[in-house]
């Protein structure tokens, strides 16, 4: 069935994670990795829009920015348009960090999917990708695109 394979294709992703980033003497998991990644792309965005360029959910997100903030990765401030808000933006040690990170995901990639062919890698995440997109609003932390200026 459809939803034991998504879980232990999750599974499999995830310790192979793990296993590299323990390997390189990283501290990070895959959810620090996806918001340090936004933050790049998206510095000075508040929890709730970080949560929604990640698909997280609201709560957990704020648990994973304490850590990312106690390693000295990210820092908040207040933000001057609303005062309950935090922005959030990468620290020059995040952004360090981030580099060093970011070529060790991308060489597990392949491990992810091991026994695909390139092109069947390729297919694969096209589905995915398909199915995911189609199934995004049925997600309890649904994925949002950025919001465009002007």
């Amino acid at each position: 069935m459809a939803g034991h394979l998504i879980r232990r294709l999750n599974q499999i992703s995830v310790s192979v994670f793990t296993e590299r980033m323990k390997a390189q003497g990283l501290d990070l998991t895959q959810v620090q990795f996806g918001a340090l990644s936004a933050l790049a792309d998206n510095p000075n965005i508040d929890q709730a829009t970080l949560a929604g360029l990640i698909a997280h959910d609201r709560v957990t997100m704020g648990a994973v920015l304490d850590r990312l903030q106690n390693k000295g990765l990210i820092e908040r401030r207040t933000s001057p348009r609303d005062r309950r808000a935090k922005l959030l933006k990468l620290t020059a040690k995040g952004e360090t960090f981030l580099k060093q990170a970011t070529p060790i995901v991308w060489a597990l990639q392949k491990d992810i999917l091991a026994g695909l062919s390139d092109d069947e890698r390729a297919e694969m995440l096209r589905l995915m990708q398909k199915v995911t997109e189609s199934g995004n609003e049925l997600s309890r932390a649904p994925l949002q695109k950025p919001k465009q200026d002007g």
